[in-house]
């Protein structure tokens, strides 16, 4: 209910918004917000010839292509008997665009991510892999999710979904999480309305605790930092505050037992983990710091693949008892991946395209510019400031929010506190209007209930842990 509220607020306003810039006269079309491409010049105006100075009148006569560039980003160009003037790029896809790259970029890679882990999670199930790692894990995750029966195979599916977060592999976790979330509603009484396992597992999962930032580092090489991994130990602090500050606030709504032996142990032995990893990558020099980020991820990811298909190849029987064969199975766990890929894709376009209206409108540019102008006047840097839009989109919109840090980059240079800021606000914040409209549209589920409030209070967490942790590090 209140995802849906929202998505109409964003699109009823910017659309109000465009129509009333139109007949203002501060926009000349709005053909752009329909049709234009990300980065597109903006026509802002039309004139003859005769109507331009006399200077750009006389150079663009001349031009080959009848073209001039005025001031680096305006733009005035001679075609059929008048010259039209562009300034500035689009923010974002229009609308139309926006629905076929969501549908090829967005939708197509998905179904294929889908089919394959869900295919290999078929495996895990039929061979009986799922069920011991579930009973391994259940002391645990009986504690985190009261609700949760002990054993329940979606224990093995959040573990999966945990792990790739981890390590920073977004193509797996997606498939591990929807697998979760239907196992969720198998046991979840009121089919419309989320349960308090399904809150906590989605806040827990957007909350993103990641050990190796692969795509944040590749980012930063590639705007040739001097020390491209310097931002992996900020980012794995900054994650793990939002982790911790995701499960307290929802355990403490759901009056979770804190106080419970085995997870004491838990969270003790996942803080040492990380303090032991933490330590480990600090003594690595720039190259060894180098090939252990762009290799973990890459080794762990085949690992779990080889050990479920040995796994699976072991326990060939379970699959006879069955009337399947390892193949067989796969496959039908492929075929549900694809399934889930498309029941997702209406979900996935309507929150793009609202996203789309909203940063071509120009209504986020006046919020974020007027939040940095508050945090300016009470006397933060411009330093942070300047990062923020990176922060104020991640919840919207990660395509968006990652040509923001990358502008950043670019602008600042990637070693300065606004670059390094950028990348850690990238990292440790997840796309929560998407998640939420994929995960729970993944399952028919109506009523979010407080999830959409938790997770904007995890990233708000996030954005002002990034800060301190940015500050004390850089």
């Amino acid at each position: 209910m209140v995802l849906s509220r929202f998505w109409l607020a964003i699109f009823i306003s910017s659309i109000v918004y465009v129509v009333f810039t139109f007949f203002m006269g501060n926009s000349y079309t709005t053909d752009f917000i329909l049709n234009g491409q990300k980065d597109d010049p903006i026509l802002i105006s039309e004139k003859y010839l005769n109507q331009v100075p006399a200077f750009i009148k006389d150079s663009i006569g001349k031009a080959p292509d009848q073209k001039m560039v005025v001031h680096k980003d305006t733009t005035y160009i001679y075609k059929s008997g008048t010259v039209k003037i562009y300034c500035g790029k689009q923010k974002a896809d229009g609308l139309l665009p926006t629905c076929k790259s969501t549908l090829l970029d967005t939708i197509i890679p998905l179904i294929a991510y889908l089919a394959f882990f869900c295919g290999l999670m078929q495996l895990l199930i039929d061979s009986g892999a799922s069920e011991k790692l579930a009973k391994k894990l259940s002391p645990v995750f009986t504690k985190i999710f009261p609700s949760v029966p002990k054993n329940h195979e979606s224990i093995s599916y959040m573990t999966l979904n945990f792990a790739a977060n981890f390590l920073g592999l977004d193509s797996a976790a997606t498939p591990f999480g929807l697998k979760a979330m239907e196992s969720l509603q198998e046991i979840n009484p009121d089919k419309d309305k989320a349960s308090d396992a399904q809150i906590m597992f989605l806040c827990l999962h957007a909350a993103g605790l990641t050990l190796i930032p692969t795509s944040i580092i590749g980012y930063r090489a590639a705007e040739h930092a001097t020390n491209p991994a310097d931002v992996m130990l900020p980012c794995i602090i900054t994650s793990f505050i939002g982790t911790i500050a995701a499960f307290l606030i929802v355990g403490i709504r759901q009056k979770i037992n804190f106080k419970s032996a085995s997870l004491a142990v838990a969270l003790i032995t996942l803080i040492a983990a990380i303090a032991g990893l933490l330590f480990y990558i600090n003594r690595l020099d720039i190259i060894g710091k180098n090939f252990f980020t762009s290799n973990l991820s890459g080794l762990m990811l085949i690992s779990i693949i080889v050990f479920t298909l040995i796994f699976s190849f072991i326990h060939e029987k379970k699959f006879a008892e069955k009337n399947t064969t390892v193949f067989d199975a796969f496959v039908l766990g492929a075929n549900n991946g694809l399934q889930t890929g498309v029941k997702i894709f209406p979900y996935v376009l309507g929150m793009m395209v609202a996203i789309s209206f909203f940063r071509n409108s120009g209504l986020f540019e006046i919020i974020s510019n007027g939040i940095s102008k508050v945090f300016s006047y009470v006397g933060v840097s411009s330093d942070i400031t300047n990062s923020l839009p990176v922060a104020m989109l991640r919840p919207f919109s990660s395509g968006g929010s990652r040509g923001f840090m990358i502008d950043a980059m670019k602008t600042f240079s990637p070693d300065s506190f606004t670059g390094r800021l950028s990348c850690i606000f990238q990292c440790s914040a997840e796309t929560t209007f998407y998640v939420i409209a994929v995960y729970f549209g993944s399952i028919k589920v109506k009523n979010t209930r407080y999830t959409l409030g938790t997770m904007l209070l995890v990233d708000l967490v996030c954005v002002i842990a990034a800060i301190f942790v940015a500050s004390w590090f850089f």
